[in-house]
């Protein structure tokens, strides 16, 4: 099994920074995709940003130059740097990743995780 933890999460004030992280950890052979979701209360979870293993990014168009998403792939980590935060990005913020690794003792190819989510909160 994978695990992700996400940490960095939390309150600030509209304009204010915060960095999320998320490491994920198991017997894992490669991650291709990693990236971050997020879900504000009575709405649908959504893409934030996503990196490849090579470092192409996409990003909703909502958080274009505002977040940068970055990965460590020695140490299989993802970051987010969320600067000039608004009111509207409150939500909870949830790791994702599309690995290769043993489950149960099986290689299983190419599923998806998620972490368990961390709460970011602007204020206005």
């Amino acid at each position: 099994q994978v695990q992700l933890v996400e940490s960095g999460g939390g309150l600030v004030q509209a304009g204010g920074s915060l960095r999320l992280s998320c490491a994920a950890s198991g017997i894992i052979f490669s991650i291709s995709e990693m990236g971050w979701y997020r879900q504000a209360p009575g709405a649908q979870r959504d893409l934030v940003a996503r990196i490849s293993r090579g470092g192409s990014t996409v990003y909703a168009d909502s958080v274009k130059g505002r977040f940068t998403i970055s990965r460590d792939n020695a140490r299989n980590l993802v970051n987010l740097q969320m600067n000039s935060l608004k009111p509207e990005d409150t939500a909870v913020y949830y790791c994702n990743c599309n690995a290769d690794a043993y489950v149960d003792g099986v290689r299983v190819y190419a599923r998806n995780y998620w972490g368990q989510g961390t709460q970011v909160t602007v204020s206005s």
